[in-house]
């Protein structure tokens, strides 16, 4: 993984007028970016102590409901910019700029809120550097899918695909540069209609923050060429998945790669051994923070190329846990690009709440030096009960009611979060379970193909 730069601040703030719509944005427990607009003319007034929002819309659900919570109608936090991500797009000169800035929901005193995502990846990643010297480095795969009329089949990953969508994709690549978001690619996936971009890695926070801003920008250049996107796991039942792909490096402070190590199996050095770990000891619980819908389970089978057992492997596209060896082949420079993917992830998660339990996981592997696991190719569903039982593979959760199972029984995950965190999130995801089983999947997949 390639050293980041970093983000520009205020990225096309020029030419704002005073009545032009800044919004507040913040990812909540559902992943999606809420949000609240002020006049451009008061935002230097307003920037220092943001905007209230009720405590109870922290339970908001995907749809037009709000879960069970422990705050009913009493009191607030603030939604506070964090002014280092304000972004001002414009994409096509006869719509209004695209000007937003991503906040922290911080209590009246000005502390970090116990149930803001952005504070607890934060504080993860304080931890991590704290405790093992390392930092982060986050990139991402985002998965989409287009939606309007005259979008035809089209090959897979063909060029005809690419140049179907063309004015969106020229678009919405333009955008994503104008704000330094680090666009690498914009591909044709698999499925119909179905596209990829992937993000350079970014330093710490910046790098989640890089995915939230990225989806708006795409949302937003669709919406301006009459489409709509969808970043949904499943939009149909029997469609191709969409996953949210996050590859992470561990860097120390004299900027080596810290994960990468010739001379080891995988060329995974130790730290970094144990952190896959960590993470693979937790990963059942970790389902219910990085695959948190319903449909998330409709994506994580077998064959599918998503994940549906625990295991890591080199170039395993069956792994929860992929070794993504470098492409380099000068020795001195090989370790810059070497990373980690973790592929348990979609887009109706919190990339703020997935990398952060994440970063847990792994950090309780490297305190407790747990050996490396073990690394496995080829389908794990091909192998025997007995031989997945000797090499310690074990199935990940085939339903949201399994991972909110698994991870109220792992009392180091739920340890991560303040017990009222931890009553609000599984509440509000043991209704979105509810609501599922009350209904069809093809209309459950319809409805968050529509909300996210």
């Amino acid at each position: 993984m390639r050293q980041p730069r970093d983000p520009s601040a205020h990225k096309g703030t020029e030419n704002v007028t005073p009545g032009e719509l800044i919004y507040l944005v913040w990812n909540d427990l559902v992943g999606l970016s809420r949000t609240r607009g002020v006049p451009a003319a008061e935002y230097e007034r307003r920037k220092d102590h943001g905007l209230g929002w009720a405590l109870a819309g922290q339970s908001l659900t995907p749809f037009e409901d709000i879960a069970d919570n422990p705050w009913g109608p009493m009191d607030e936090v603030r939604q506070t910019p964090d002014d280092g991500t304000r972004r001002r797009i414009v994409l096509q000169q006869e719509y209004p700029a695209l000007h937003l800035v991503l906040c922290d929901s911080l209590n009246p005193d000005g502390s970090p809120w116990e149930c803001c995502t952005r504070s607890f990846l934060a504080a993860a990643l304080t931890d991590l550097k704290t405790k093992t010297g390392l930092d982060l480095h986050i990139a991402y795969e985002n998965e989409f899918g287009l939606l309007g009329d005259g979008l035809e089949w089209a090959a897979p990953f063909s060029l005809d695909a690419g140049r179907r969508i063309a004015p969106f994709a020229d678009l919405c690549a333009a955008a994503l540069i104008d704000a330094d978001l680090g666009l690498e690619t914009f591909e044709p996936e698999y499925g119909v209609g179905q596209f990829e971009i992937t993000s350079g890695p970014a330093v710490g926070l910046a790098g989640a923050d890089r995915v939230v801003l990225t989806r708006e920008v795409v949302h937003e250049a669709a919406r301006q060429c009459g489409l709509r996107a969808t970043f949904s796991p499943k939009p149909a039942p029997d469609a191709v998945g969409n996953g949210c792909h996050l590859h992470l490096s561990l860097w120390d402070d004299d900027g080596r790669p810290a994960a990468y190590d010739p001379g080891s199996p995988g060329e995974l050095s130790t730290v970094a051994a144990s952190f896959c770990a960590g993470v693979q000891r937790h990963l059942a619980a970790l389902c219910a923070l990085t695959a948190p819908s319903p449909i998330s389970y409709l994506r994580l089978v077998p064959h599918h190329w998503s994940c549906a057992y625990d295991i890591v492997g080199v170039q395993n596209r069956e792994a929860a846990i992929r070794i993504c060896p470098s492409p380099v082949a000068d020795p001195a420079a090989r370790g810059d690009a070497f990373n980690i993917e973790f592929r348990f992830t979609d887009a109706t998660a919190s990339p703020y709440l997935a990398i952060g339990a994440i970063v847990r996981a792994g950090l309780e592997g490297i305190r407790e030096e747990l050996p490396r696991p073990a690394l496995v190719d080829g389908e794990p569903d091909d192998l025997s009960e007995d031989e997945r039982s000797a090499l310690g593979i074990r199935r990940l959760p085939t339903s949201l009611q399994g991972a909110l199972d698994a991870f109220g029984e792992d009392e180091t995950a739920k340890g991560w979060f303040t017990p009222t965190m931890v009553e609000a999130y599984t509440a509000l995801k043991r209704h979105e379970a509810r609501i599922y089983a009350e209904s069809r999947p093809e209309r459950m997949c319809e409805r968050y193909t529509q909300a996210y």
